[in-house]
């Protein structure tokens, strides 16, 4: 076949010398995409895989193994069942549970009504405010049950003034060593990780829908719960998410808080190996503690994709 120049055309493609060929349907996939130096781009990825495996997976792989470890070095499941029968592990797990359950729903409510209030009540030094959350993220557990300590420990100031103005040999203030001050310590540190995507959220709301709700009538209350509410609810979820797998796991505050009888899966692990040196105990307690973390954290990620967050 030729082309009007008179040139042969390409008996495969009908094009003419020198003309791009059309694209090819059907072709089969080329090799996998190479950087400019012609090594694969997957070969990049080995390096900070092998050292989250070396870091992260190989110890946690030591821990699973000790877990499934006897007294005698074989493998067994004799350590799953002898912690699963022990009082002490049921305790453990049972104020390991209500903790983070109740600390979870009271961060919730006082972090929602603190967020609504530096959002869209307007006072002085409420940037400020809501600068000084991102600070108060960084800040280690412990500071702020050490500050609480201050407050209302045993020789703090709030019993001290009790007993200077009343002359009373003791004061009344002794709640931070029961399961009430690791409650009141863990909602006062973990209530500024549901203000923050909070006040994200309440950032992408348009004044606009509360102006026209309130000139419809719509008394307060109302606008926060049909105009504000539905819009927080994502973030809500991802807090609350947040802070629940965070107060299972937390350490530092039960222990510096000194709870008489408060023993949580973290401070029973501390227990069975610094203290018992039992550390297939230490490790099945280890063990069921990252499950529940794990399955927490999933649950929450259906939850989301279906809601929307």
């Amino acid at each position: 076949m030729r082309t009007a120049s008179g040139e042969a055309a390409s008996p495969r493609t009908g094009t003419a010398p020198g003309e791009a060929a059309p694209p090819r349907t059907g072709a089969p996939p080329g090799p996998p995409p190479r950087t400019s130096r012609g090594v694969p781009r997957w070969v990049w990825a080995l390096p900070p895989v092998a050292v989250l495996a070396l870091v992260f997976l190989y110890p946690l792989a030591l821990v699973v193994r000790q877990s499934f470890t006897s007294d005698t070095g074989e493998v067994s499941l004799a350590p799953y069942g002898d912690v699963f029968a022990s009082e002490a592990f049921r305790e453990a797990l049972t104020t390991t549970v209500w903790l983070a359950l109740g600390a979870t729903a009271g961060c919730l409510v006082l972090g929602f009504a603190l967020a609504l209030v530096i959002a869209f009540v307007p006072f002085p030094g409420g940037k400020a405010v809501a600068k000084f959350i991102d600070v108060f993220l960084s800040f280690p557990s412990f500071l702020i049950t050490l500050a609480l300590l201050f407050v209302y420990g045993t020789v703090g100031m709030a019993n001290g003034v009790w007993t200077g103005v009343t002359g009373a040999a003791e004061g009344p203030f002794h709640f931070l060593t029961t399961p009430w001050g690791v409650l009141l310590a863990e909602i006062t540190y973990f209530t500024p990780f549901v203000m923050r995507p909070l006040l994200a959220a309440f950032s992408q709301i348009d004044p606009a829908q509360l102006e026209v709700a309130s000139s419809l009538g719509a008394r307060t209350w109302r606008i926060v719960r049909q105009v504000i509410l539905p819009e927080a609810l994502p973030a809500l979820a991802a807090g609350g998410a947040l802070v629940l797998v965070m107060c299972l796991n937390e350490f530092g505050i039960v222990l510096f808080t000194g709870a008489k009888g408060v023993t949580t899966l973290p401070m029973l692990v501390y227990g069975k190996a610094i203290l018992e040196s039992d550390y297939p105990a230490a490790c099945v307690v280890a063990v069921v503690n990252i499950a529940i973390s794990v399955g927490l954290y999933g649950t929450y990620r259906v939850v989301s994709r279906r809601v929307g967050a």
